[in-house]
């Protein structure tokens, strides 16, 4: 691992967000690009600019989005609809549920860019083969993988729109 003030995220051509053939590989594509849109923000920015929070009123970082969102792919994904009961909560606990946002640092940053990316790849194998209508547990009733394909887009739709603001008042950085 390189120290802090080595590394710097890489740089990430960011496929075109086509239609597909089927309903299947169209949520497949726009969930990968959504994802590669998070990793596109941060291309190019180092372990400190990824961990800053450039925003006042917030304690939102490029680096907590990215941890936020390794988070959110295994409990989705590996915990709840591949049902990996044994599988821990990585970066928040009980007693620090926004440990996502708030414990990530510019010597953790290479690690946590890894982790990111490992729970992606994760929860693509979880889903391989699966069905749209299968269902899963959720908290009052039961879900659908294709209802979580879709809170998976919205909730990176959601998340891509702080990491505009954050990237423009790191570096002046725009882009769609």
């Amino acid at each position: 691992m390189s120290s802090e003030s080595e590394w710097t995220a890489p740089v990430v051509d960011r496929r075109e967000n086509v239609p597909a053939d089927t309903e299947r590989e169209s949520l497949d594509r726009y969930l990968d690009w959504h994802r590669e849109t998070l990793l596109w923000k941060c291309g190019g920015l180092s372990g400190e600019q990824l961990a800053s929070r450039p925003l006042g009123t917030t304690n939102l970082s490029l680096l907590g989005l990215l941890r936020h969102m390794a988070l959110v792919e295994r409990a989705w994904f590996r915990q709840r609809f591949a049902g990996d009961s044994e599988l821990g909560l990585i970066y928040s606990t009980d007693e620090n549920p926004d440990g996502d946002f708030d414990n990530g640092t510019a010597e953790s940053a290479e690690a946590d860019y890894g982790v990111y990316l490992a729970e992606v790849e994760l929860a693509r194998k979880a889903v391989a083969g699966r069905g749209l209508d299968e269902l899963f547990p959720g908290r009052s009733r039961e879900l659908t993988l294709r209802w979580l394909y879709l809170h998976m887009i919205e909730e990176y739709a959601r998340h891509l729109g702080h990491a505009d603001l954050l990237r423009e008042a790191i570096d002046g950085a725009r882009g769609d």
